[in-house]
């Protein structure tokens, strides 16, 4: 059965961090391309930062640029987010997802069309106050 669990989020104040994981199970992540969302109250999903095992690239909303890493550990099946210098405008819920369908696509791309994606976690609440 494919599981993707998140896990890491919380409260935290301005300028603090947070790391969120993704265990995932029931498939190799190694194989599949994988990204992390979020969305606040209100409003619409959208794609934070992707890494595509298809090219190779990675992308990042403009706005977290800098501030956020996306990493893959194969040996734990494991999706990272590292968050810094949160800001209360990085509140919402964040989802990891992965795409396990064969055609290529670029991180930005899978980002952009969130239906790209082919399974999704449950979330995970973050929210950056004082």
């Amino acid at each position: 059965q494919v599981q993707l669990v998140e896990s890491g989020g919380g409260l935290v104040q301005p300028g603090g961090s947070l790391r969120l994981s993704c265990k995932a199970s029931g498939f190799a992540l190694y194989y599949y391309s994988v990204g992390w969302f979020r969305q606040a109250p209100g409003k619409e999903r959208e794609g934070v930062s992707c890494l595509s095992s298809d090219d190779g690239t990675t992308y990042y909303l403009e706005s977290v640029k800098g501030r956020f890493t996306i990493s893959k550990d194969n040996d734990e099946n494991t999706v990272y987010l590292q968050m810094n210098n949160l800001k209360p405008e990085d509140t919402a819920v964040y989802y990891c997802a992965v795409r396990t369908r064969p055609q290529v696509i670029s991180g930005q791309a899978m980002c952009v069309v969130t239906s790209a994606m082919d399974y999704w976690g449950e979330g995970t609440l973050v929210t950056v106050s004082s």
